[in-house]
């Protein structure tokens, strides 16, 4: 805990292309207990990283975000998570490429399936994005840890190629849009 007791804690689990972008800006919300990259959505069992980059076992990397809903509402996750990425690019983001980088949001209740609903209804009216958004809305059926080195790996791996080309920018121009909502500490 961040050193205040949390009271009405909930689970969300969201896939928008490479979780470490997802995973580190979330850590930085107020009111996010912690969000772990993992992996969700196929049919292995515990599968590793390498099995689920082949793109054959049905997992999406997601990150499971664990968060007080008495601090911030599941609609405001969502707007976070609608921002974090491209909802319009099938199987993909940027240049990772593969159904492990689709676009889903993976409710864990009847609230959470109708609130994803309403949002993607709202940003497709709204014509905020030129294509057509092709974000899942998939009932949970599994998660799975991503092994320790995935966790926290934007802030233990700055230097990382990837990091700094792709995740940096993108948690830049998150804490700009989001400064009302992040952490004092982020």
């Amino acid at each position: 805990m961040r050193g205040f007791i949390m009271a009405n804690l909930q689970v969300a689990t969201l896939a928008g292309g490479c979780f470490w972008c997802i995973e580190s800006a979330f850590n930085t919300v107020e009111g996010v207990e912690k969000a772990i990259s993992g992996y969700a959505g196929g049919e292995k069992a515990d599968p590793t990283y390498e099995e689920v980059c082949t793109g054959t076992t049905g997992h999406a990397e997601v990150v499971q975000v664990t968060f007080d809903a008495d601090s911030i509402s599941y609609r405001e996750i969502l707007e976070i998570f609608f921002a974090l990425h491209n909802p319009t690019q099938l199987n993909r983001q940027g240049n990772d490429v593969g159904p492990q980088y689709r676009s889903a949001v993976f409710y864990h209740n009847a609230e959470q399936k109708a609130e994803a609903e309403k949002i993607i209804a709202e940003i497709t009216e709204e014509e905020i994005w030129p294509d057509p958004v092709v974000t899942e809305i998939v009932e949970i059926n599994n998660y799975y840890d991503a092994e320790d080195y995935h966790q926290d790996y934007f802030k233990n791996n700055p230097q990382n190629q990837y990091c700094s080309m792709v995740v940096a920018p993108k948690l830049a121009k998150f804490k700009k849009t989001f400064a009302s909502r992040l952490r004092s500490d982020a």
